[in-house]
């Protein structure tokens, strides 16, 4: 979609599902009551999910299209950190049983590390505060379902959120399905790498969300992100020049404030370092949250994907392995 869509007729229904209207049934919004009365604000949010209780978001009949999801949780500042971490995001496509996108519900909205911060990219922002928005289109043929499952430790005492989407659409037979795939590797193992993602299949590579725990001092990120296509074994076709490299940036996001290079963050259309955090004062752990969308840039690949990241850094010239923490989230879109 672009700002040209808006000037056309399109046949398709659109439809919004949240606590106020959970099935998007056409002319059923906004039916509850508050002490206000019928209509005024009667049910906003889900209340108070258990501990490992599923919640059904969205359960939708096809074909439509989801365009917009927005999310947020009651602002606790004595909230766990695993909050973020600890909800996991479920969707499911056409009745598989298998989930497309599987991902804590931080690390998805480019949040990892159980911490928000501010996003501002095309297909993902976060907002204040901790309004969290994914703009993704994601076809459906028969189904659609969301749900989210709360493994935080806690009860989440309330949670807001709105799908929007249209229903009627009509889609070509080579339609891809929008997919997302956490993964974690705690902590590396020097002169291994982390996996993103290894499938097989036909599809496009849509971008990359990446957090780093780093525990040792020095540079962090001269780790290259590797894409094997289709029947590279040894060598991928892709092959990164380093990690900061692969997000945009340059000589390790650092800005000279005098003899000192300092982090610093920024956000962009298409790839960002919207997180830093430094958690000792000998400048040894750092966290990190970086992201990359391949929109005008995607990778396609024909029969298999891999793609992996090194983990290494550098000091007085010389390369060496690391043993950091990092997660990952890849997306993309394939047929199902």
């Amino acid at each position: 979609m672009s700002l040209d869509s808006l000037l056309f007729y399109h046949a398709e229904q659109s439809r919004a599902i949240n606590a106020e209207n959970p099935t998007g049934e056409k002319g059923r919004g906004g039916m509850a009551a508050s002490e206000l009365g019928v209509g005024r604000k009667g049910k906003p949010c889900i209340l108070n999910i258990p501990q490992e209780a599923s919640v059904t978001l969205a359960d939708i009949e096809g074909p439509g299209m989801i365009n917009h999801i927005w999310i947020t949780l009651l602002d606790d500042p004595d909230r766990p950190e695993s909050l973020l971490e600890g909800i996991r995001l479920t969707m499911y496509w056409d009745g598989s049983a298998e989930p497309a996108v599987d991902s804590p519900l931080g690390s998805f909205f480019c949040c990892g590390l159980g911490q928000d911060c501010l996003v501002n990219s095309l297909p993902v922002a976060v907002n204040p505060r901790r309004g969290m928005n994914v703009f993704f289109h994601m076809p459906f043929r028969s189904h659609a379902k969301i749900v989210i499952e709360n493994h935080s430790g806690s009860v989440i005492p309330r949670l807001f959120y709105q799908v929007d989407y249209t229903v009627g659409n009509e889609f070509p037979e080579d339609v891809q399905y929008f997919h997302a795939l956490y993964q974690k590797s705690f902590p590396v193992k020097a002169g291994s790498d982390h996996t993103l993602l290894d499938i097989s299949g036909a599809g496009t590579y849509a971008g990359t969300y990446l957090s780093v725990r780093s525990f040792a001092p020095y540079c962090w990120c001269e780790g290259e992100l590797k894409f094997y296509l289709d029947d590279d074994t040894d060598y991928p076709t892709i092959c990164g020049t380093g990690t900061e490299d692969y997000f945009g940036g340059a000589w390790g996001f650092g800005v000279y404030h005098g003899r000192h290079a300092v982090d610093t963050t920024f956000c962009a259309p298409y790839m960002g370092y919207p997180y830093h955090a430094q958690l000792n004062v000998n400048n040894t752990i750092h966290e990190r949250g970086l992201y990359r969308w391949h929109i005008e840039d995607p990778i396609y690949f024909h029969d298999r994907l891999r793609v992996t990241l090194q983990s290494m850094g550098k000091h007085d010239n010389l390369l060496f392995e690391r043993e950091d923490e990092i997660a990952t989230v890849a997306y993309w879109y394939q047929k199902i």
